[in-house]
C-alpha cells in the first residue's frame, strides 16, 4: 500500500495546563502510532495569537505533526480532532515533493539564519 506524506496542524484552547496539552498532543500522536503511521516530525510552537477569535478565545496552543499514512489513518486522525473539545481547529494536508523538500530544509534549520545574515543577503 501506498503511503502519503501528510502534515496536521492543530489547535488547542489556551486554558489547559502544561500537563494536558502534554496529554491532548501525545493522545494524537498514539493515534498515529497505533495506525502504523511513521511520524517523521513534530513540533510545538506554544501559545500564539489567533488571527480572529475562536470559541470566544484569542490564543491557542498550536501543534504540528508530519508523517507518512495512507488516508485511512488521516481520516481515523480527523475523527478524533473532531471527537475532543480541546481541539479548537486543525487541518490536514497531503504533501507533494516541493513541500517535503521544503519541511526536510526547514527541519535542518537552512531557514533560520541569524539576523545579520539576513541584512547582508538583503544589501
Amino acid at each position: 500500500m501506498q503511503l502519503n506524506n501528510y502534515e496536521t496542524v492543530f489547535i488547542l484552547t489556551p486554558v489547559l495546563s502544561d500537563a494536558q496539552m502534554k496529554d491532548a498532543v501525545d493522545k494524537f500522536r498514539k493515534v498515529l502510532e497505533d495506525k502504523k503511521a511513521e511520524i517523521i516530525n513534530a513540533e510545538q510552537w506554544g501559545l500564539k495569537k489567533l488571527a480572529y477569535p475562536i470559541q470566544h478565545k484569542s490564543t491557542g496552543f498550536y501543534n504540528l505533526i508530519e508523517f507518512k499514512a495512507t488516508p485511512e489513518v488521516v481520516a481515523a486522525l480527523e475523527l478524533e480532532y473532531r471527537r475532543d473539545e480541546k481541539i479548537m481547529r486543525f487541518l490536514t494536508v497531503a504533501l507533494d515533493k516541493h513541500a517535503i523538500e521544503y519541511g526536510e530544509r526547514r527541519r535542518k534549520g537552512a531557514f533560520n539564519k541569524p539576523k545579520e545574515q539576513k541584512e547582508e543577503v538583503a544589501k
